[in-house]
């Protein structure tokens, strides 16, 4: 123990490095997403690098740290809408909320259509959100309001669609996004359906989303692990 600190000392100081991290690693990761480099972090929190590897050992502990309370609240949209009488105002009303989320953070617009199995809290929201999500999209169907063939992989094909937007209209993001889902949406109505395509099949938009996690560097051990855009993944 260092000379003149106690243990409770030595406590609180590493839960205000903490704190202090977290706050820094959410400034950063809301501007610039989740594959933010750690060093910025470190730099902006006013604290030694070693200190943020040897707090947060992975990334993924970082953004859970960060996001968790972010990940609550996509589920408690999905919640919301569950509990809507309208099934179709409920479906609407939770594309926009999740959209919403994305257009304010860049860390969650990212996060929404990643892998978080490394992280068991996040896991159990987006579990428990992907479990709502069914529930709100077969009580839209069943009232006729939306297109018999729609999935949740058509939604989540909507948030990455809407993770572009926010990431590449800048200024103009949000009204950008806003045109987006209303747009997307109106194609989701019973009434507007036509024949086309399928949405992908559950186990590619998992892989698809591993692959974004793996680009992150939400998948490794190593918390300074970054993006690799050398890498051919098509």
């Amino acid at each position: 123990m260092l000379a003149g600190m106690t243990e409770t000392s030595l406590r609180a100081d590493a839960a205000r490095n903490r704190a202090v991290l977290v706050a820094a690693a959410r400034e950063v990761m809301v501007e610039r997403g989740l594959g933010s480099p750690l060093d910025e972090i470190a730099r902006r929190a006013g604290i030694g690098n070693a200190t943020l590897y040897r707090r947060f050992p992975r990334r993924i502990d970082l953004i859970a740290a960060v996001f968790a309370d972010r990940m609550a609240e996509h589920a408690r949209a999905v919640e919301a809408a569950l509990e809507t009488d309208d099934p179709w105002d409920g479906f609407r009303g939770y594309v926009e909320t999740a959209a919403e989320l994305q257009v304010h953070d860049r860390g969650i617009a990212d996060l929404i259509t990643m892998d978080v199995s490394l992280a068991s809290e996040m896991k159990a929201l987006r579990d428990r959100a992907f479990r709502g999500l069914v529930e709100v999209i077969e009580r839209a169907k069943a009232a006729g309001a939306l297109r018999a063939d729609a999935t949740p992989e058509d939604v989540l094909v909507i948030l990455q669609a809407n993770a572009g937007v926010v990431t590449r209209a800048h200024d103009a993001a949000g009204q950008a996004s806003q045109r987006l889902i209303h747009v997307l949406l109106d194609g989701l109505r019973a009434e507007a359906a036509t024949a086309g395509p399928s949405a992908p099949s559950p186990r590619r938009m998992r892989v698809a989303m591993r692959e974004h996690s793996r680009h992150a560097g939400l998948l490794t051990t190593d918390p300074k692990s970054a993006p690799d855009p050398e890498r051919n993944t098509a």
